[in-house]
């Protein structure tokens, strides 16, 4: 009652690794990449599960206070700082905002981390995997849709109508995100995420949504609804065991398939898929852009339905709710992302498995996605097709940067070292023929 406008809400949350300037400074690779390009395997990483949520470093927390500070006096409404999995490897994230709001302050705070490092002797490293065999870097991004009247609709609520709202909007973003998969996968591709995608508890590149087993098992019993007109009975049932249950399904259900790229996490779907180095604004414009035209469709087929075949409201929106959890089975999966058998699976699911950028990119220039992006005023095909190329061309220009540093570091530090060490080792045996000289002529 009373809404005027529904606005997307956003919470990303900011993984970031802090190294000693002057040990990163040493790095070429670290410098121009942002990542370790050659390197050997530290004695010890993160095998002992001692860092995430453990006591953050003094040197770390003084970096930590000074930027909080400097985030407040601008706006930034940061809430929560903790140790991730890997060494020297943190997290930050805020308070919810509109999504515009949050995808500028979350570019501001990325500018002012770099900043308030220098200050502290530290180097921020924001790349997707700076160093091979620890967890990379994400930036989860946490969506929901509030209206101006300050209800979120995905939240349950104490009602069986408010948990009919909450379905409505809850059915529809999987419906969106199933029929949208390969776009959706196109607006977090990068050539510093292909490294992290599938790798070390960061989900893989096939776009799956996870919901957990008790919605799971409720949206199993809203398909067995009656094709056409509810019985007064059957739709007391309903909303009484089914939809009226809802809150108390969700209160301990939270979610620990951490290889799943989309996950419900109680209140607001958690997309996981997000590089630590992205804007939050290209998934988040693919994302509401999908949603908005599926509840646009939505909206014209229960009208149909009320017009044409003179149902109820209810009885609508149940009937067509139905038919979107058959057609969306396909995007909900609960098992492990990592496995060869969600990969075999996923191709008898028709999903797509785009594993490097160029693939991905593909679907941001498809016929769907161009009608899709004009349809909605976000933009017309010039537009989509400008980004598109500047998109591939970082990459390519990425690439280029990442082997000539490579070949660099190959040339001038590896090889003289390689030869110096060859060369003690020939002193090493004339020095030994030299002593044993009888020996060596036996």
């Amino acid at each position: 009652k009373n809404v005027k406008k529904v606005n997307a809400s956003l919470g990303w949350e900011q993984e970031y690794f802090l190294i000693d300037r002057s040990l990163a400074m040493s790095r070429p690779d670290i410098v121009l990449t942002g990542r370790t390009l050659l390197g050997h395997a530290a004695a010890k990483g993160q095998q002992l599960d001692d860092h995430y949520f453990g006591t953050i470093p003094n040197r770390a927390m003084s970096f930590m206070r000074d930027l909080e500070t400097e985030c407040m006096l601008l706006g930034i409404p940061v809430k929560t700082r903790h140790n991730e999995v890997a060494p020297n490897q943190f997290e930050l994230a805020p308070i919810f905002e509109e999504a515009n709001l949050a995808v500028d302050h979350n570019s501001l705070l990325m500018d002012v981390m770099e900043k308030i490092a220098v200050r502290h002797n530290f180097k921020v490293l924001f790349h997707e995997k700076p160093f091979a065999g620890v967890n990379g870097s994400g930036k989860h991004n946490n969506w929901s849709l509030s209206t101006d009247t300050g209800v979120n609709l995905l939240s349950p609520g104490k009602t069986p109508m408010s948990n009919l709202q909450f379905l409505t909007f809850f059915i529809n973003t999987i419906k969106a995100v199933g029929d949208n998969e390969e776009l959706l996968r196109a607006s977090i591709a990068s050539a510093s995420n292909d490294h992290r995608l599938g790798a070390n508890e960061a989900p893989p590149a096939i776009i799956s949504v996870f919901i957990g087993e008790q919605l799971t098992n409720t949206l199993k019993e809203l398909e067995n609804v009656t094709d056409g007109k509810l019985s007064p009975e059957e739709k007391t049932d309903l909303k009484l065991n089914v939809v009226g249950k809802i809150p108390d399904v969700l209160l301990d259900n939270t979610d620990r398939n951490r290889t799943s790229p989309f996950a419900f996490t109680g209140n607001k779907f958690e997309f996981r898929a997000v590089g630590s180095t992205a804007n939050c604004a290209n998934p988040m414009t693919v994302l509401n852009t999908i949603v908005a035209k599926q509840l646009l469709e939505f909206k014209v087929e229960v009208d149909k339905l009320i017009d044409k075949k003179k149902m109820k409201k209810d009885d609508a929106i149940f009937n067509i709710l139905r038919e979107y959890i058959k057609k969306s089975k396909n995007i909900l999966f609960e098992g492990n992302g990592y496995g060869e058998a969600w990969e075999k699976e996923a191709i008898k699911r028709d999903l797509s498995n785009n594993k490097t950028t160029p693939e991905a990119l593909k679907a941001k220039v498809s016929k769907k996605a161009l009608m899709l992006f004009e349809e909605l005023g976000v933009m017309n095909k010039v537009e989509a097709e400008a980004r598109y190329e500047i998109e591939l061309e970082e990459y390519a220009m990425r690439i280029q940067i990442e082997g000539r540093v490579l070949g660099d570091i190959a040339r001038n530090h590896i090889m003289p070292t390689a030869v110096k060490y060859q060369n003690m080792l020939i002193k090493n045996v004339q020095g030994l023929k030299a002593i044993y000289d009888k020996d060596f002529k036996k």
